[in-house]
């Protein structure tokens, strides 16, 4: 019953807590070095290309390795792992920091993004499947509800931030060097966990067992259709690398104002967050889910054709909180559906999805704008994700089905496969 609701039940555990702070500085040192990023690098080249291989060369390393970060996550300490992970991530920022400072060559900012698409390949799998060791089971919904918001909140404050401290400082060498301090303090707030013991995996080392999670998802049909969905619509749909053209070529704003419509989008997922952990569990999860994603199709294709600035801020705001339920439904199932010995890499094919839909998004946009220009590029991939939407409905129609989230563990298998 809604009156039985706690929408802060997982906060109520000392770990979660620490994690969920050290997850909220991780991600703002993650989103303000991509603001920073992407406006030095359209800054010095003015190519739409060069921002979509700031996307690229962050996905790569998502491809080739999260699968064996999957697999290492699940055989060793997940939370060494992240530690490892996000001082990795603190290296590749001061780097960037230095070559900011220095007006280093392009190539070797690239360099330094590949390093941190590493750390993020590693930590990712190993954040993900920390959270069902420091809270119950029954609370891991809500705990998936708050990681969300803990992200928006360092996503509307990352971009923010960066872009003020751009303009104060007139480059973007501070912003890296306080993303690199963020990405320790991560650091340091891991080390303090004590998560549950850590279930291992009994099968040896193979093959099959790398790609043991990619072959759950694959049996799992609503893992799959809710991360093919988020794919393809984000792939599609995601205008975000854009923004530092959009800023300067149409809407013709200042770097703060850059860094507001960099941030709205984590502003509109906030409220949304927000809202779903005060209310009770969805009951319709899958019609939510479709309807969100169809709407954040429609809100794309009003940003590419807006030439107003509180329009276009209005409509990334609301493809935010629209992604946001697609964010808590897919967060939620690949937690309940999977079992401890092989979230790491459940996680792990989950963080390439999601790799995929961002990095390679990222890269997809700023090719077709090249091609075909800003405005043509994010209306047509609007109307791409609402392709999608009919595509996923015609080939998974047990998403239609899915009802509350917390009785979705009857569609798990009684064992993982081999």
């Amino acid at each position: 019953m809604a009156d039985d609701h706690d929408p802060y039940a997982a906060l109520r555990h000392p770990d979660y807590r620490r994690l969920l702070v050290g997850n909220v500085l991780a991600s703002l040192a993650t989103t303000m070095q991509a603001a920073a990023v992407e406006w030095e690098i359209f800054q010095r080249t003015r190519d739409a290309a060069a921002l979509g291989y700031v996307g690229l060369v962050q996905f790569l390393p998502v491809l080739f390795l999260s699968l064996p970060a999957g697999q290492a996550a699940d055989r060793y300490s997940r939370k060494g792992l992240l530690v490892a992970a996000l001082a990795l991530m603190a290296l590749a920022a001061s780097g960037l920091a230095v070559l900011s400072f220095l007006k280093g060559p392009v190539p070797l900012i690239y360099l330094c993004l590949l390093l941190g698409g590493i750390s993020r390949a590693f930590s990712a799998p190993c954040r993900w499947a920390l959270v069902p060791m420091v809270v119950p089971t029954e609370h891991l919904s809500n705990a998936v509800t708050w990681n969300s918001s803990g992200w928006q909140v360092a996503s509307v404050a990352g971009p923010s931030l960066g872009g003020l401290v751009i303009a104060v400082t007139r480059g973007a060498g501070i912003a890296y060097l306080i993303a690199a301090g963020c990405a320790l303090a991560c650091a340091a707030l891991v080390m303090t966990l004590r998560p549950q013991a850590q279930t291992r995996p009994g099968e040896p080392r193979s093959l099959a067992s790398l790609l043991a999670g990619a072959k759950f998802v694959w049996k799992t049909k609503l893992i799959l259709a809710t991360i093919t969905l988020d794919l393809f619509a984000v792939l599609l749909g995601g205008a975000t690398v854009l923004l530092p053209a959009f800023a300067d070529d149409i809407l013709h704003v200042s770097p703060i104002g850059y860094g507001w419509l960099r941030a709205a989008p984590s502003l509109g997922a906030l409220v949304m967050a927000f809202f779903l952990a005060h209310r009770p569990p969805l009951q319709h999860a899958g019609r939510a889910l479709l309807w969100s994603v169809a709407g954040f199709g429609v809100a794309t294709i009003v940003f590419g054709l807006s030439r107003n600035f509180a329009l276009s801020f209005a409509m990334l705001a609301l493809t935010g909180a629209l992604d946001n339920i697609s964010i808590v439904v897919r967060g939620t199932l690949v937690q309940v559906l999977t079992p401890d010995a092989m979230r790491g890499r459940v996680s792990a094919v989950n963080a390439i999805f999601i790799g995929s839909s961002n990095e390679l998004g990222a890269f997809e946009s700023g090719i077709t704008a090249k091609w075909f220009g800003l405005v043509p590029s994010v209306v047509g991939g609007g109307v791409g994700t609402l392709l999608v939407v009919l595509a996923v409905m015609a080939l998974w129609p047990e998403v239609l089905r899915l009802g509350p989230l917390h009785k979705a563990g009857v569609a798990v298998p009684e064992k993982p496969p081999p």
